[in-house]
């Protein structure tokens, strides 16, 4: 179920009216209705998936379970939490990667000029396999290294998996945060309610307005690139970083919002990406709970960068690498995240990458001219990176950047620039509200302003442009791919 859909629009209040009114003077029943209506959305795309993510959570309850049991028995713990974590990559491996392996493995050996037939699958792969199943792996992780006890509430630990609101697409929850609000008695709280309502809005809009108008430029004009000037194929670059951006921190503005009318607070997952001052900052501040998770789970135990020079960089390069393979079985994703790798080891080297840690600008209206050069050159790379993201394949990133990086690139753009020339002062207008809020929790937090008149005018603004551009058919989130 999509949540710019009309079937969302229906089911949202009927799940709030029944888990406040109806639910609400029994824990257990309340868990139990965020699993039933949970599986209900999941299952909106096609019921099979639910076998998948019911076998997941079942496995890694069973995991917590078995590590409590065992106690103090260190080596039957450790071998507990890798089965559960072997099993649950393994799923994620056939599921996401084994027809990568296998065509990659098939081509390896027609280089050396032998055929071979190997065997791929015609499955579907589920949507937001990657998000619940980091989220099930840090459970078990967390328990066995003792930062959670493991729970016996199997109703709390389904909900804490499948919790709908971010089930697809994240953010991707740690055990510690997330679970125990299963556990304790929830009250409604009015003003985060409205809150959530008013992050709900920007979220939509984000979406609505911005992204999906985008994603009809850059759709065209990477269909159609080899014929375009680089003028335009720039223009397309920049159109898809700010689709991705609106896209993806559209679903968590809307994911976040609506779990606080349920009384569940979720961890901020963008703190306005684009206006960092290097790619180190870029990445404390985009997608954070997936960037924390490979930092916890991955980076730290590897060492981190409290070691030798030589194993700080081969940290860096596995981490940013394995990012990129998260996002999906292609090569451009891996060189996406060797491409951002390269950006960020200088930093490191140099013991730079922890030099931007304040908000841009704090407490001021407008940046230096050094920030504002900074922004403008991470910016720009980001922009890079995000055309060998988008790319189909490595050739097409190839003849992007070929065809981006000729005389042409200094012509007027083409096409392109016509069809979306509408959304530009949107952008901008976006830009600027973004920055005005960057200090926020999110850009509609404005009970700052006094006066109710303004407020409830913005809002039906936003709301008055979203209805304009919504469109019959809604569009996936471009991370449901993941």
């Amino acid at each position: 179920m999509l949540f710019n859909s009309l079937e969302f629009l229906i089911f949202l209040p009927i799940v709030f009216l029944l888990y406040w009114f109806v639910f609400n003077r029994n824990l257990r029943l309340q868990n139990l209705l965020v699993v039933v209506v949970s599986y209900i959305f999941y299952g909106w795309w096609d019921w099979r998936f639910l076998i998948l993510i019911g076998f997941t959570t079942l496995c890694s309850y069973l995991s917590g379970i078995l590590i409590d049991r065992y106690e103090g028995q260190r080596r039957k713990q450790k071998l507990i939490s890798a089965s559960n974590i072997v099993l649950n990559l393994l799923i994620l491996g056939i599921f996401k990667y084994y027809n990568f392996f296998a065509d990659n493995f098939a081509a390896l050996f027609r280089s050396f000029g032998y055929e071979m037939n190997c065997v791929t699958l015609d499955i579907l792969l589920p949507v937001g396999i990657s998000f619940y199943t980091f989220q099930a792996l840090s459970y078990s992780i967390d328990v066995y290294q003792k930062k959670i006890q493991a729970t016996k509430d199997i109703v709390a630990f389904f909900a804490f998996i499948s919790f709908f609101p971010q089930l697809v697409a994240g953010p991707i929850e740690r055990a510690t945060n997330l679970l125990p609000q299963f556990l304790k008695e929830r009250k409604f709280n009015y003003a985060d309610a409205v809150d959530g309502c008013r992050q709900m809005l920007w979220g939509f809009f984000k979406k609505i307005v911005i992204a999906d108008n985008c994603a009809v430029c850059v759709n065209h004009i990477f269909e159609n690139y080899t014929e375009l000037p680089g003028s335009t194929l720039l223009l397309g670059g920049f159109w898809f970083t700010f689709q991705i951006y609106c896209d993806f921190s559209g679903y968590s503005d809307i994911a976040i919002g609506t779990a606080k009318l349920f009384g569940i607070k979720l961890m901020k997952n963008f703190n306005f990406p684009y206006f960092s001052r290097d790619i180190a900052e870029f990445w404390r501040r985009w997608h954070i709970s997936l960037t924390t998770w490979f930092r916890d789970y991955i980076y730290i135990p590897l060492g981190g960068s409290r070691v030798g020079k030589w194993k700080a960089v081969r940290n860096t390069m596995i981490i940013f690498l394995v990012s990129g393979f998260w996002h999906g079985a292609n090569w451009t994703f891996i060189i996406w995240g060797a491409f951002h790798a390269l950006l960020f080891l200088p930093l490191l080297l140099g013991k730079k990458n922890r030099k931007n840690l304040n908000s841009v600008a704090h407490g001021k209206l407008l940046p230096s001219f050094k920030e504002l050069i900074q922004m403008s050159i991470t910016f720009i790379l980001a922009l890079l990176g995000w055309i060998i993201f988008r790319a189909e394949n490595i050739g097409q990133a190839v003849g992007y950047f070929r065809g981006m990086f000729d005389s042409s690139l200094f012509s007027f753009p083409r096409e392109g620039f016509t069809t979306g020339t509408f959304i530009i002062p949107i952008i901008l207008i976006f830009i600027f509200v973004e920055w005005l809020q960057r200090e926020k929790e999110h850009c509609l937090e404005i009970s700052n302003i006094k006066s109710r008149f303004v407020r409830y005018l913005i809002y039906s603004v936003i709301t008055f442009t979203i209805l304009i551009f919504v469109n019959e058919a809604p569009a996936e989130f471009i991370y449901f791919q993941f």
